[in-house]
């Protein structure tokens, strides 16, 4: 029996961007641009990469600008177009023809839980993915491939998840598992933002879900948790229960960009690795005053 195929993705983009204030209260989080496209763009690309072929963003108030982008913008490309930039009208138009775009409005910021729910009209009774906007993970395999290989095993619910310090395990989900193969873990429970000292492991959920429809029934039942969100972890949780679910670690480098610190560091490496941009900006940083390992000017 050949695998389902994941086809559709949901990437939650309601939320209210409080890490990244004063500049997000006006403007979503999910634009702010990481060298030359928005954080959303990134998530969007990796799921074209990974097979999706239809991207349910979940949106709120003030996050029209989400949809603008991905739109097509018949003035913006005539003016490239009488300019003679066809480059660069060719990668403006890519932009709009990357998937299906579908847009569901959250009433309100519940929880990455109701997020979720919020797109279950749009799923229907097949199995899809999650992708979340501000975990950018920079991999020569798309990190949401690596969780659909494990998935098309038969495997059941697949979650990513990387190593981190135990200073930062308060930041995250965490699971508590057991290893069944080099890099898969089998879920016994999850913890959502756990104190350093009451945490499973080290293993946090990084952003990248492949669920089955099972997890719609249980979201609708869950209770709000912590910060009075409904969370897709205790979900989670209760479907461990019945169901196997597993948890892969993601080979590639991981940037958290909803954070202000990784938002720089992901900048300085994405900008780093920019072919016209990259050896012009490597210089720059060569000459600047105490930029460790390089020369002051």
């Amino acid at each position: 029996m050949s695998p389902i195929a994941i086809r559709k993705a949901i990437i939650p983009a309601a939320g209210l961007g409080t890490r990244f204030l004063p500049a997000t209260k006006a403007s979503p989080k999910e634009m702010l641009p990481l060298v030359d496209k928005p954080l959303i763009q990134y998530a969007v690309e990796e799921a074209v990469a990974s097979g999706i072929e239809e991207i349910i963003i979940i949106t709120g108030r003030g996050k029209r600008a989400i949809e603008d982008h991905f739109d097509r913008s018949f003035e913006l490309e005539e003016n490239l177009k009488g300019n003679g930039k066809a480059q660069l009208l060719k990668e403006i138009r890519r932009i709009s023809e990357l998937a299906n775009f579908c847009y569901v409005r959250q009433p309100e910021a519940l929880g990455l839980g109701h997020a979720v729910l919020c797109a279950r009209h749009l799923i229907g009774n097949e199995p899809f993915a999650v992708i979340l906007g501000d975990e950018v993970i920079d991999a020569p395999v798309p990190g949401l491939a690596q969780l659909i290989q494990v998935f098309d095993q038969g495997n059941g619910a697949v979650l990513g998840v990387q190593k981190v310090r135990t200073s930062e395990v308060s930041q995250y989900g965490i699971i508590a598992s057991r290893r069944v193969a080099a890099g898969l873990h089998r879920v016994l429970d999850l913890v959502e933002k756990p104190a350093p000292s009451q945490a499973p492991s080290r293993y946090a959920v990084i952003g990248r879900y492949v669920l089955s429809p099972d997890i719609f029934p249980i979201l609708q039942r869950t209770d709000p948790g912590k910060n009075r969100e409904i969370q897709l972890t205790d979900a989670l949780r209760i479907l461990a229960q019945d169901a196997p679910i597993y948890a892969q670690e993601v080979q590639g480098q991981r940037y958290d960009a909803g954070d202000k610190l990784g938002f720089l560091k992901a900048t300085v490496e994405f900008a780093l690795k920019n072919p016209s941009l990259g050896p012009r900006f490597a210089q720059y940083l060569k000459g600047l005053r105490g930029y460790p390992g390089m020369r002051c000017v």
